[in-house]
């Protein structure tokens, strides 16, 4: 049975201090009867006073980002190395936000993945595709092909460390989600994907997560699908309260 993860994506939102808040109230509201793994991913600037707010707590750290080299002339950029030493687990590699505004390509995903196996991190992994190629009915070539470019290189027990988010574009901030039944369907081809590729082992054990207008209202419809083992959240995890019922999500049936 695989353990779901809620991770709460909190983008370019909060300053440390607004940070520290939100986490110590999620921490409070989390403290026990929570069946799923909690990440949150607050921006750079607030990690290291988040790290402080959560400790002792369930609740897990990630990083928005990262670069694939350790060290250099690389201004603005965060290596693998200095995210670790932030206190985090976890990095988000190739959300869309980053692919359609800051120019990310299959292959620079590929290396900040290794990068970040490489110095202990978790990534986690996002893949999908925009309004157009899912109208032209490209969905499955897009995201399939994420998914490859992704894990190249990898081999099966590096593929299993992984974690991967399918966040249709359309749906990122948006209002619009995709259906169960949506949902459902690419989560299939991925996971079939990765049993062709690193094996029925690495497959059936790794954890899919949904991202795309994520809230109280739809994530337990959406968690009763088989493939979808999570949720990667956006704009209602910057609440509290909205964040904790959706980490609570009722099973249904």
């Amino acid at each position: 049975m695989r353990r779901p993860i809620i991770a709460g994506n909190w983008k370019m939102q909060c300053t440390t201090g607004e940070a520290v808040l939100l986490a110590r109230e999620l921490v409070e509201r989390l403290l026990s009867g929570v069946e799923p793994e909690v990440v949150i991913a607050p921006p750079f600037t607030a990690l290291v006073a988040v790290k402080e707010a959560i400790a002792g707590s369930a609740v897990a750290l990630s990083a928005q980002n990262l670069h694939w080299e350790p060290k250099g002339a690389f201004t603005g950029e965060i290596s693998a190395e200095m995210i670790v030493d932030t206190g985090c687990t976890h990095v988000i590699v190739g959300h869309s936000e980053r692919r359609q505004l800051f120019g990310e390509t299959d292959a620079s995903v590929n290396r900040k993945v290794i990068a970040a196996l490489a110095a202990g991190l978790t990534p986690i992994v996002c893949v999908g595709e925009t309004l157009e190629e899912r109208e032209a009915g490209a969905t499955r070539e897009v995201v399939l092909g994420q998914i490859d470019g992704a894990l190249a290189g990898l081999d099966a027990e590096a593929s299993a460390q992984l974690v991967l988010a399918y966040e249709p574009v359309w749906a990122i901030g948006t209002g619009l989600t995709a259906s169960p039944e949506q949902a459902q369907e690419v989560h299939g081809w991925i996971r079939a994907r990765l049993a062709q590729t690193a094996g029925p082992a690495v497959a059936e054990g790794m954890r899919i997560l949904y991202g795309g207008s994520v809230k109280p209202s739809n994530v337990s419809e959406l968690m009763q699908q088989p493939d979808l083992d999570g949720a990667l959240v956006g704009g209602a995890s910057l609440k509290a309260d909205s964040f904790e019922q959706i980490v609570r999500f009722e099973r249904m049936g």
